[in-house]
């Protein structure tokens, strides 16, 4: 069960150099997807005269978001595990696989990337708005959350069952562009109603630098319930028991 492997850490745990590495290594992975991700957005407003919100300007920010979070996940992988979603890093905590205080310095290292990739980009454009995270005409707030919760659901799953699951294996090397997928295919899906978020983080930077917070908590309440969610499912089903046959020794 993943809630025996819930563990809390220590200090020592949460302020070592490694984990301080990995820190710096999310905090440097947000900034690279949330400048690129909303950045394309702000870019395709500006060359439209305000018409970001056009089915064109969301296949334009969903191409955008999955190619920047491929990269942002490939570069982070190796150091902290690429998390690049405080959603992320809930649902493995929620599986055992990294300690609460550890999963507190991401946190903040998550957010704090998306603040400067905000503040960065509201300097380079000569401050141009990074606009909020809203919901459409006609959404209500807990329509947005189940949202949410379906769509980081489908995301923190396609996590587990491409770069955490230990039978993984050649899968692994394509888990950084699968994510990149599933979120792209998200936006597609989500975006025209809440903005698709799925990431409390990349929700987080443009409402500090707007100061808009405007239902924001349904951009933390959705990821975590669904993070949550599809850590224990894939966990308890697919992890905690033997799901195939392995093959035997007259075999190969």
């Amino acid at each position: 069960m993943p809630i025996s492997s819930i563990a809390i850490g220590t200090p020592a745990e949460a302020s070592s150099p490694d984990a301080l590495k990995a820190a710096l290594a999310e905090f440097i992975s947000m900034l690279i997807f949330v400048f690129a991700g909303e950045g394309a957005g702000m870019a395709f407003g500006k060359l439209t005269d305000g018409g970001a919100a056009t089915p064109a300007g969301l296949i334009s920010a969903s191409i955008a978001h999955a190619f920047a979070l491929f990269v942002a996940v490939s570069v982070g992988a190796n150091i902290s595990g690429g998390h690049v979603n405080p959603a992320v890093t809930f649902g493995l905590f929620v599986g055992g696989h990294i300690s609460f205080l550890r999963s507190v310095v991401y946190w903040i290292a998550q957010c704090l990337g998306s603040v400067v990739a905000c503040l960065l980009l509201k300097f380079a454009t000569g401050g141009l708005e990074t606009s909020a995270f809203a919901l459409s005409s006609g959404v209500g707030e807990w329509n947005a959350v189940v949202f949410e919760i379906v769509m980081t659901f489908g995301l923190v799953y396609t996590v587990y069952a491409t770069a955490v699951d230990p039978k993984k294996g050649d899968l692994g090397i394509i888990a950084p562009l699968a994510i990149g997928f599933i979120v792209g295919a998200n936006i597609l899906a989500g975006g025209a109603f809440d903005g698709a978020s799925m990431n409390p983080a990349v929700s987080f930077g443009p409402a500090v630098v707007s100061w808009t917070w405007n239902s924001h908590w349904v951009y933390w309440l959705g990821p975590f319930v669904g993070a949550g969610i599809a850590a224990l499912v894939y966990e308890i089903i697919f992890i905690g028991s033997n799901t195939h046959e392995p093959l035997t020794t007259v075999d190969y």
